[in-house]
């Protein structure tokens, strides 16, 4: 037989099977090709793609064996060999006599879904639009999102097997409703099957995940994806997940920070309810937990990069933190719960002095609680207005060393043995701080 290949398209060595070894298929050859290629002889009833390392070779399986003796006896005998998108195809019996296809997880019916969201703008589409789409179906669980080589996906755990089958049977194909998206995201389609999982594992929430039966879950410190990579907005900027509690930095300490200085510095936007402060990297932090979100927002937002003191001392820095329920055990000069009946005014703790000087009472003012209205310009021309943010420059000096030497002495959030002897900084105007 004349063969227009140098190897030869079929081979004797193994027996009959109603199972043929397909090889030099073209890449990525898919199963109607397959069908295509074995319908001239019999029925095709089953079939196994993309095998080997190169992902050329494959399996078709006929209803009956004289079919697939008749594929191999019309090629063995033809000088047209058998071909698949132009290439030549080379055929064998199997050493199996049938297709044994193990079901994958996408095959088996569960309660979590593996969602493909496919478009250009795919991984611009918010957790909290996907909780929008499949809460239409049931109460969604959990959802976790993340990057693969198939694109952008998510997971996504109803309580359920019947309500999953249902949120795919009605989504699956179909793109997510414009009016769901900003504006300038093009068509986003969903593509979806049922993942192995049964029960998610969310630990932190955040932009990427997210258990809606766990509303203490903490919050995640910053929105970075699994592989360390992290997640960016529009803007280019890294997104950052918000949290009621702060993480406060601070660097440059001349002069002592107190607990109740950052009460003062931060209770400014709203009522506090803990402070914890601690040492770490050779530095001071502190959290400061807010009742909401909101406030914590503001916050961050006015005090970030400002400082404590004149002239650049004790410069904040903040972050959100993971946490979002801080737990005091004891009221003392480091923590403190404010929520609890028994916590003590700020204005009768004690505050130690850097120097190494022994600890001295501190007076400070009334423990009231500040807002933002108080940023209101007012007739005291030492008092910085809101229009300069308040924080990040210095009140106009006193017109005499001995009004600045009066200010300072005066001053309650400055630890004693700090100041030198002729003058120095002093703390930031606040706001209802009165000189």
């Amino acid at each position: 037989m004349a063969s227009v290949s140098t190897q030869p398209q079929f081979r004797y060595t193994q027996p009959p099977s109603k199972v043929l070894h397909l090889r030099n298929l073209p890449w990525e050859c898919i199963e109607e090709e397959l069908i295509e290629l074995g319908k001239p002889f019999g029925k095709v009833v089953n079939t196994k793609c993309n095998v080997g390392a190169n992902r050329n070779q494959a399996f078709i399986e006929f209803a009956d064996i004289n079919q697939a003796i008749a594929m191999i006896s019309y090629y063995a005998s033809s000088s047209e060999p058998a071909q698949v998108r132009g290439k030549t195809v080379y055929l064998q019996y199997s050493n199996r006599q049938e297709i044994v296809n193990n079901k994958t997880a996408a095959d088996v019916a569960g309660n979590v879904l593996l969602v493909t969201i496919e478009g250009a703008d795919a991984r611009l589409v918010s957790i909290d639009v996907l909780h929008l789409v499949f809460s239409a179906f049931g109460f969604v669980h959990k959802i976790t999102t993340f990057e693969k080589t198939a694109g952008f996906q998510a997971l996504v755990q109803f309580s359920d097997q019947e309500t999953a089958t249902s949120a795919k049977d009605a989504l699956d194909g179909r793109s997510i409703p414009s009016y769901l998206l900003p504006g300038h995201l093009g068509p986003c389609t969903l593509k979806i099957t049922y993942s192995g999982h049964s029960d998610l594992s969310v630990k932190f929430q955040s932009h990427r995940s997210r258990d809606y039966t766990n509303p203490y879950l903490p919050v995640a410190q910053s929105a970075m994806e699994g592989n360390g990579q992290s997640v960016m907005g529009l803007d280019g900027k890294r997104l950052e997940a918000e949290s009621n509690v702060l993480l406060a930095s601070i660097e440059n300490m001349q002069y002592a920070v107190t607990l109740d200085v950052l009460h003062m510095v931060f209770s400014s936007f709203g009522p506090i309810q803990k402070i914890a402060m601690f040492d770490k990297n050779g530095g001071l932090q502190a959290l400061v937990q807010y009742p909401d979100v909101q406030t914590a927002i503001v916050a961050k937002e006015a005090l970030e990069g400002h400082c404590i003191y004149d002239g650049g001392f004790c410069k904040l820095h903040l972050s959100y933190s993971r946490h979002t329920d801080l737990s005091i055990k004891v009221n003392n000069d480091r923590s403190r719960d404010y929520t609890m009946p028994t916590a003590p005014p700020p204005a009768m703790s004690v505050q130690p002095s850097v120097s190494g000087q022994q600890q001295a009472p501190m007076t400070g003012p009334p423990s009231q609680q500040y807002n933002t209205a108080q940023y209101a310009p007012n007739n005291n021309q030492n008092f910085i207005p809101q229009s300069q943010a308040g924080w990040g420059q210095a009140p106009p000096a006193p017109h005499s060393m001995q009004q600045q030497q009066q200010r300072m002495h005066h001053n309650p959030y400055m630890p004693p043995g700090t100041m030198p002897p002729q003058g120095g900084p002093g703390m930031m105007q606040y706001p209802g701080h009165i000189q």
